[in-house]
C-alpha cells in the first residue's frame, strides 16, 4: 500500500496525476465538496458566532469513506484540491472529517497547489507544500453563510406574497434586476425616425461611398432630418449644387497603434467563447475543465493543456512568457516579438488567489498539433486560449486611417474614411471579438482610392435612407458576464452558476441568444427592489464582495462582517413579515373593467403562473381565470387582449351527436368530444382551430387507442399492447418485456405468462392495459431480497422520517442555498407552523 495519499477534486485529475507521481502515491478524488450545511433552519447560528452545522453530502459519502480508509494506512496526506476559495474549503472539510475520526494523529497533513496539470507543475507543487489557508476558508464560509441566511429568510417572504417555491439569492437577485431593468428600458423605448444621406462616387480607381457631413453650411447630425419630405428636399438641393461631381477639399492621414488584448481571465474567456464560438458560460467552463484536467495527446500521454480556468489575473509566469516569445519568433518572425514582454494590470486585489491568466500549459503545443486528439468543442476552445495568449505577447498592430472631405457646392459636404493595416502585429494571430461595431470598425479594412486636394470625383447618385433608433439590446450571456464583472457582482467562478440559477428557476428564458425575464422573474425583482432595495443594490452587493475579498487576504475577520450584515437584514425581514399584507408586490396589474359584467380585470401571478382574472375575492361572484398565451406578459397585456382569453372554452359544433369544444387545461390546449380529449399540436391555435381539424385530432387519438391492443387471451387479464416505446405485455398490475427476436402477435398465453413472471414490473397508473384495482393484491413471488445491513436500514428509515417532517413543516430550505429541488418547497410554502390556513375558492385557477 502506498505511504503517500494525495486528494484532488475530480477523478479525471486523479487518474492523470497518479501517472505522474508513480507507485509511491495513492491519488483519490473527493468528487467536489464533501460536506454542506444541514438542509434545515438553524444550520447557521447567528447567536453563536455564526456557528455552521455541516453534514456529509450523501452522493459523496462513499468517496469520503474511501479517503478515510486510505488515510489510515498513509504516512503522509497531501490535499491538492483546486487553487481557489472553494478548493481551499474542500481541503479544510476533508481535514476536519479526518480529524474528527482521529486519523490525523502522528500523520503529517500538507496542502499543495498547482495551476496546471503537467509533470513539471506537479513536481514543483510537491516540493513546496504549505498549510491550509485559513483566510481563504473563512472567506468561503462567510460567503456560504451569507447565501444561506439570505435564502432561508427572504425566500419564505416571496412564497407568502407572490408564489410558492420561489427563492431570493444574494447574488442572483441583483443579476435578475439587471435583466428586468433592461426589459423595462426596452418597453419604455420609443423609436425616433431619422434619415441619412450618402453619395455614391465613381472614382476611376474604384467606386466608394461618402456620408453627408454638412448640410446648408451646418454640421449634419443624427436628427437633422426626421421625415421623408425634408430628406428628399435636401437630397435634391445637394444634387443640384453638386452638378454631377464632388470636389476634394481636405485629405487627412493618421497612423495609430492598437495593442493586443491581455490573456484570458475567467470572465473574458466566457465572453469571448460566447461571442466567437456561441458557447454558454456553462459549456465554456465544462470544456475548459476538461482541457485543464488532461487530454490524451498521444506520445506525451494525458496532459493538462491549459492552466487553471478560474482566475482574475492577466499575468503570465516568466517561463510561459519565454516559451511564447520563442513560438512567436519561430512562427511569425523576430520582428513580431516586442523588445520586452507586454505587461498587463489585473483588476483583482487578490493576487495570491488569482495565480496566472488562462493560458496553454505549453505554447509549443499549437492547436494544429493537438487537434486530432480533441473533440470539436475542445479544439475550438483550446485554439481560442492559445491564440489569445500568444497574441498578447506580440507587437501592436499599426493602422492608417485616411479621411477625405468632398464638397457639393459651397454649402454641402460629404466625408469618407478608410482604415488599412500597415503592420499586422498581433492581428496576424488574433483579434478580439466585439458585441457591436462602431463607425471606426466599419471603416476598418476599407481602402479609399488615392485622392488629393482639388480633385474632381464623378458622382453616380445621391440617396436618402430612412432609419429608426433601436432599443437597447437584451443581455446576451457575454454582455451579462461583462456587466456583472464591471459592477463587481459575484466573482468569475460564480457567473456560470448565477446564469444557470436564473434559467433553472424560470426567472429568465432565452430568446435566441438573449435573456428575457419571465413574469415570475419580474415579479420577484420588483418585490425585492420595492421592499429590500439595499440587498439588490449593485453597489451594496459589490462592496460586500470586496469585503469577502478582504477576508480572503486576511485583512478582515469574517464574523464581524457577518454581524454587520445580519443585524439590519434580519430587522428588515421581520418588519416586512408584519407589514407584508398591506403592501403591493408588483405582481398584480389592473387592466380596467369588463364591459359585460363591470367587474375588475387584472393580470397577476397565480399558483400555476401568469394569468388574467375577472373579479376579485371580495366579489359575491367567484372570479374567473384564464391563462396567458405564449409570448404574452402580465406587464404588457392590454384589456382587449385579456378579454379575448375568456373566449375559451369554445364550442365548435357537433360531431356524431356530441358537442366538440376546445379549451386550455393545466397541460396545454386540447380538443374534446364526449369523454375523449386530444392535445392540440404545437402549431394549432385554440382560438382559431375549426371543427374539422378538431375532429381530425380526436379521431387520431381514438385510432391510436383502438390500435393499442395487439393480442388478447380469453379468460386472462394479460394483453399484448403497443406502447410509447414499442410492444409490451401487461395484466394491469405488471408490465413485462417482449424479447426483440419474438413477434408480439405470435405469443401464446403460456409465453406471455412466463415473460410476465420473468420480466414483470409494477405498472404505472395509466400505462397498463387496465387501471389497477382498488384492493391491493399480492404480486407473483420473487426471490427473497437480500437483507440490508442494519446500519443502512436505520439510515433509510431516518431519511424517510426526516423527509416526512419536512413535508409538513415550513422548514424546507430555499433553493437559493442550492441544496434541494424547488418542488419540495411548493408544499411547505402553503402552511405556517401553528397556523390554520383558510383556503379561498378564488385561490386557484381552473387549469
Amino acid at each position: 500500500m502506498p505511504k503517500n495519499l494525495l486528494i484532488v477534486e475530480s477523478p479525471a485529475k486523479a487518474k492523470t496525476i497518479n501517472k505522474y507521481l508513480g507507485k509511491d502515491f495513492h491519488v483519490l478524488a473527493s468528487y467536489g465538496h464533501v460536506r454542506d450545511l444541514v438542509p434545515k433552519e438553524g444550520a447557521v447560528d447567528p447567536d453563536n458566532g455564526f456557528r455552521m452545522r455541516y453534514e456529509l453530502i450523501d452522493k459523496n459519502e462513499k468517496h469520503v469513506e474511501a479517503i478515510a480508509k486510505a488515510a489510515r494506512a498513509a504516512d503522509n496526506i497531501y490535499l491538492a484540491t483546486d487553487p481557489d476559495r472553494e478548493g481551499e474549503a474542500i481541503s479544510w472539510h476533508i481535514a476536519e472529517i479526518l480529524k474528527e475520526r482521529g486519523l490525523l494523529e502522528d500523520r503529517e497533513l500538507q496542502r499543495v497547489v498547482f495551476t496546471e496539470i503537467t509533470p513539471r507543475a506537479i513536481r514543483e507543487a510537491m516540493n513546496h507544500p504549505r498549510r491550509i489557508a485559513d483566510e481563504l476558508v473563512d472567506a468561503q464560509q462567510a460567503r456560504r453563510a451569507l447565501d444561506y441566511l439570505v435564502g432561508f429568510n427572504l425566500s419564505p417572504v416571496l412564497w407568502r406574497k407572490i408564489q410558492a417555491g420561489l427563492s431570493a439569492g444574494r447574488v442572483q437577485s441583483p443579476a435578475l434586476r439587471m435583466i428586468v431593468e433592461r426589459e423595462e428600458e426596452i418597453e419604455a423605448f420609443r423609436a425616433r425616425e431619422y434619415w441619412t444621406i450618402e453619395a455614391e462616387c465613381t472614382h476611376p480607381s474604384q467606386p466608394f461611398s461618402a456620408r453627408l457631413a454638412k448640410l446648408d453650411g451646418q454640421k449634419f447630425e443624427q436628427f437633422t432630418i426626421t421625415d421623408g419630405d425634408s430628406a428628399e428636399a435636401a437630397r435634391a438641393r445637394i444634387a443640384a449644387a453638386a452638378q454631377g461631381a464632388l470636389h476634394v477639399t481636405d485629405v487627412a492621414s493618421k497612423e495609430r497603434k492598437r495593442r493586443p488584448a491581455p490573456p484570458f481571465t475567467t470572465s473574458t474567456l466566457q465572453q469571448e467563447a460566447a461571442r466567437k464560438l456561441g458557447f454558454t458560460t456553462r459549456r465554456t467552463m465544462q470544456v475548459a475543465q476538461k482541457l485543464y484536467e488532461g487530454v490524451n495527446i498521444g506520445d506525451e500521454g494525458t496532459v493538462g493543456l491549459i492552466s487553471y480556468m478560474r482566475t482574475d489575473s492577466v499575468s503570465l509566469s516568466a517561463e510561459a512568457l519565454s516559451e511564447i516569445r520563442d513560438v512567436i519568433a519561430r512562427d511569425f518572425g523576430t520582428a513580431s516579438v516586442p523588445d520586452k514582454p507586454n505587461v498587463y494590470q489585473t483588476k483583482s486585489k487578490n493576487a495570491q488567489e488569482a495565480h496566472e491568466a488562462v493560458r496553454p500549459t505549453s505554447a509549443l503545443r499549437t492547436p494544429a498539433s493537438v487537434a486530432r486528439h480533441l473533440s470539436d468543442d475542445e479544439r475550438r476552445l483550446y485554439e481560442l486560449v492559445w491564440k489569445r495568449a500568444v497574441a498578447s505577447q506580440m507587437i501592436p498592430a499599426t493602422l492608417n486611417t485616411v479621411t477625405v472631405d468632398l464638397a457639393a457646392g459651397a454649402e454641402h459636404s460629404f466625408r469618407a474614411s478608410g482604415t488599412t493595416v500597415t503592420v499586422p502585429g498581433f492581428l496576424a494571430v488574433y483579434e478580439e471579438g466585439k458585441d457591436s461595431k462602431g463607425k471606426e470598425d466599419e471603416d476598418e479594412g476599407r481602402k479609399l482610392p488615392a485622392m488629393k486636394l482639388g480633385d474632381r470625383v464623378p458622382l453616380d447618385r445621391i440617396h436618402a435612407d430612412q432609419h429608426f433608433t433601436q432599443p437597447p439590446p437584451r443581455f446576451t450571456e457575454a454582455a451579462l458576464v461583462k456587466a456583472l464583472e464591471e459592477y463587481g457582482i459575484g466573482r468569475p467562478s460564480t457567473y456560470a452558476s448565477i446564469i444557470q440559477t436564473l434559467l433553472f428557476r424560470k426567472y429568465t428564458e432565452m430568446e435566441g441568444r438573449s435573456f428575457r425575464p419571465t413574469d415570475v422573474g419580474r415579479a420577484v425583482s420588483k418585490f425585492l427592489s420595492n421592499h429590500f432595495p439595499r440587498y439588490v443594490d449593485y453597489d451594496f452587493t459589490a462592496n460586500l464582495e470586496d469585503e469577502l475579498d478582504a477576508v480572503s487576504r486576511g485583512e478582515e475577520e469574517w464574523v464581524p462582517l457577518m454581524e454587520k450584515f445580519w443585524g439590519p437584514f434580519k430587522e428588515l425581514v421581520e418588519d416586512k413579515k408584519e407589514s407584508l399584507d398591506k403592501t403591493d408586490a408588483g405582481s398584480v396589474r389592473v387592466l380596467g373593467d369588463d364591459p359585460k359584467s363591470g367587474r375588475q380585470v387584472s393580470a397577476r401571478i397565480g399558483r400555476f403562473g401568469p394569468l388574467v382574472q375577472i373579479g376579485t375575492v371580495e366579489d359575491e361572484e367567484k372570479p374567473k381565470f384564464a391563462s396567458l398565451r405564449p409570448g404574452q406578459s402580465i406587464y404588457s397585456i392590454t384589456l382587449d387582449e385579456a378579454l379575448e382569453l375568456f373566449l375559451l372554452p369554445r364550442v365548435l359544433g357537433e360531431d356524431k351527436g356530441e358537442q366538440v369544444s376546445v379549451g386550455i387545461g393545466r397541460f396545454g390546449p386540447f380538443a374534446k368530444r364526449g369523454s375523449t380529449y386530444a392535445s392540440l399540436k404545437k402549431e394549432d391555435d385554440p382560438y382559431k382551430i375549426d371543427l374539422a381539424h378538431a375532429v381530425f385530432l380526436i379521431e387520431e387519438k381514438e385510432e391510436i387507442a383502438r390500435n393499442r391492443i395487439i393480442k388478447e387471451f380469453a379468460g386472462s387479464d394479460i394483453q399484448v399492447l403497443n406502447g410509447r416505446f414499442g410492444p409490451y405485455i401487461s395484466d394491469g398490475k405488471l408490465n413485462g418485456k417482449i424479447p426483440k427476436d419474438r413477434e408480439p402477435a405470435s405469443l401464446t398465453l403460456e409465453d406471455v405468462t412466463k415473460l410476465l413472471e420473468e420480466t414483470g414490473k409494477p405498472a404505472r397508473r395509466g400505462f397498463g392495459a387496465k387501471k389497477a384495482v382498488a384492493k391491493k393484491e399480492a404480486a407473483p413471488k420473487k426471490a427473497a431480497a437480500k437483507k440490508a445491513p442494519a446500519k443502512k436500514a436505520a439510515k433509510k428509515a431516518a431519511t424517510k422520517k426526516t423527509a416526512t417532517k419536512k413535508a409538513t413543516k415550513n422548514t424546507a430550505r430555499p433553493l437559493s442555498a442550492d441544496l434541494e429541488p424547488a418542488k419540495a418547497l411548493v408544499t411547505a410554502a402553503k402552511f405556517e407552523p401553528g397556523k390554520k390556513r383558510v383556503v379561498k375558492k378564488a385561490d386557484s385557477a381552473p387549469f
